[in-house]
């Protein structure tokens, strides 16, 4: 059962399930749904979980040997010539305003984050949909 399996590594971390899921930036709650559930996470929450462990998405599905898509050299170069394309636009656009101010510096990056965030997890999803019997769920 997954819960089990994160109750486990909250331990290991010296965390309690509710600060590792904020921390994860999560809701507070979701631990006690999967716990009652017997839930798993998929997707990006998966990935969140993993990165936050430092454990292969496998491992937490009970399978460590399991494949799970992963970015390679020439998706991430895409992504860097996508964020730069994005970049550009960010910063020739005039009309971008926040609250009447010009948008600020940081602004700028907090939004080219997100944007590659939500491009890395366009990739993964689409590597998951575009090659199912590669990364079959079973």
């Amino acid at each position: 059962m997954f819960y089990d399996l994160f109750y486990q590594l909250c331990k290991e971390k010296g965390v309690s399930v509710t600060r590792a899921t904020v921390e994860m930036g999560l809701s507070r709650t979701i631990g006690t749904k999967w716990k009652n559930t017997g839930a798993t996470p998929n997707g990006e929450t998966l990935n969140k979980v993993a990165d936050y462990f430092g454990v292969p998405v496998g491992m937490l599905l009970g399978d460590p040997k399991k494949e799970t898509p992963a970015l390679t050299k020439k998706d991430e170069r895409d992504i860097a010539k996508d964020l730069e394309r994005l970049k550009e636009s960010l910063e020739s656009g005039e009309g971008l305003m926040f609250d009447g101010d010009p948008m600020s510096e940081e602004a700028r990056e907090s939004i080219l984050s997100a944007m590659k965030l939500g491009l890395e997890a366009a990739k993964l999803r689409n590597k998951e949909k575009y090659t199912p019997k590669k990364y079959k769920k079973e």
